[in-house]
């Protein structure tokens, strides 16, 4: 109990001795006031009815909700022209896939055969019925439940 004591006391004191460098930290100088004022400009076509700037591969996925030009992003942030925050675009989803880009739109899957090569079904009855199917459901002979049969992916 003693030693472990010692221990703990110990790595505190060195804790509390790495921490403290002994250096004071300096303030910076003080440097001249700018007297010039800020070049101030409007932002450009705040509210306008304008459509948003596009990017050069299509619609943009986030965008100002008051159309200011220049602002949109891939990402959800600030408008960099009123400060408003950005809106999810539907748009940007619905848009076609260009030639070589990769797919924005979820494409259908193709449905895999009921047989494979080898004549074998993907789905069997469990009650040893003749056929099968490709997908898993009911037995059309019997009404029993189609069973997934592994041997279909061999």
């Amino acid at each position: 109990m003693k030693f472990s004591t010692t221990i703990i006391l110990a790595m505190i004191l060195g804790l509390s001795l790495a921490c403290s460098n002994g250096e004071k930290q300096s303030t910076p100088a003080q440097q001249p006031a700018d007297n010039t004022a800020p070049a101030i400009t409007p932002p450009a076509n705040i509210n306008s009815n304008t459509s948003t700037a596009a990017a050069p591969a299509g619609v943009q996925h986030y965008i100002c909700p008051n159309n200011c030009a220049g602002s949109g992003g891939g990402t959800a942030g600030a408008c960099p022209v009123c400060g408003t925050a950005y809106v999810h675009n539907a748009a940007f989803h619905n848009q076609g896939n260009a030639g070589g880009s990769s797919p924005m739109v979820q494409q259908p899957q193709q449905e895999a055969p009921a047989q494979n090569a080898a004549g074998v079904y993907h789905y069997i009855c469990q009650n040893g019925c003749s056929g099968g199917s490709g997908a898993a459901g009911s037995c059309p002979q019997c009404g029993g439940a189609l069973a997934h049969n592994q041997a279909y992916h061999q």
